[in-house]
This record gives structure tokens, sequence and C-alpha cells, in this order.
């Protein structure tokens, strides 16, 4: 017999929004998490009694993200006002979800799901396509572009590693 659904979401909740805020932003994160959840609910009774649950957790989630972004840049935003002049990339607060937002895709992904979502190499490779070798090197390239674009991330030590 499968464990109350609940538990699932109490225990992986907070690595499911982590991959969810990595791929879409905070904006977007919750909506992510929530269809993330709604989809696993659905397919819950089926999913086999030995299944890595935060494996399959973090594969829905990181699906739902990407369809959630993929969404988005097709909606038109509103503006009051168009600004007269471009902002450039220094104007920017360069917090971690915006840094990311800069990484090419391929290294976002293979970050937040490794890193954040805390899947071994050669799942995501499964996830992303490819071989575990690719994913690693992907993830290592995303952090070392993470660090190259903070000084606050290059001397956190702590931080993504």
């Amino acid at each position: 017999m499968q464990r109350p659904f609940d538990d699932v979401v109490r225990e992986h909740g907070a690595t499911v929004l982590r991959v969810c805020r990595a791929v879409v932003g905070p904006h977007d994160a919750d909506d992510a998490w929530a269809e993330t959840f709604v989809a696993a609910l659905r397919a819950w009774p089926a999913l086999d009694e030995g299944a890595n649950v935060e494996a399959w957790l973090v594969t829905i989630a990181h699906r739902k993200a990407i369809d959630s972004w993929r969404a988005t840049r097709r909606r038109a935003v509103p503006v009051g006002e168009l600004p007269q002049v471009a902002v450039g990339d220094g104007a920017r607060d360069l917090d971690l979800w915006g840094a990311l937002a800069q990484l090419p895709d391929r290294q976002r992904h293979a970050v937040a799901l490794h890193h954040l979502g805390g899947l071994p190499y050669a799942d995501v490779a499964e996830v992303m396509g490819g071989t575990a070798v690719a994913a690693r090197r992907a993830a290592a390239d995303g952090v070392s572009a993470l660090r190259r674009s903070s000084a606050r991330w290059a001397a956190d030590e702590g931080g993504l590693s």
C-alpha cells in the first residue's frame, strides 16, 4: 500500500519548488508547483511501489515548468509606458533566479535538476536527453557561469557547487 499523497507533498514540496523557480523564476513557480502536484496526484495510484518518488516528482516539475515557461513566452505583457532607454544587464539585480534565467537552457536545466532538484547526473541525462557526462558538463558550465556573474557567488563556497 502506498503512503498518503499528503506526506509526499510535505516531504518533496520544497525540492519541487526549487526546480520550478530555477526554470520559470519566482513569479510563475507557484503555478508550476501546483500543476506538478495535480499531475502527480492523478498518476499516484499507478506509480510502482519501489519507484524513486523524488526523481519522479522532479521530472514532472521540470516538464511542467518548461510548459509554463513556453506559455509565458507566447503571452503579450501589457505595460503602462514603454521606457525611453533600454535597460542594460548591468542595471538588473543579479539574484539567483535572475542569474539562472541568463544561462543557456541546457545549463539552466542541468543546474536546476542536479543542484536544486538533487537528481544524480544519470537521471538528469535521462530527463534532458544525452549522457551523464554531458549533463555533468552542462551543470558545471552553468555553475561556473553563475560564479562569474556575481562576486557574491564566487566567494560563496557553500552555495552552488
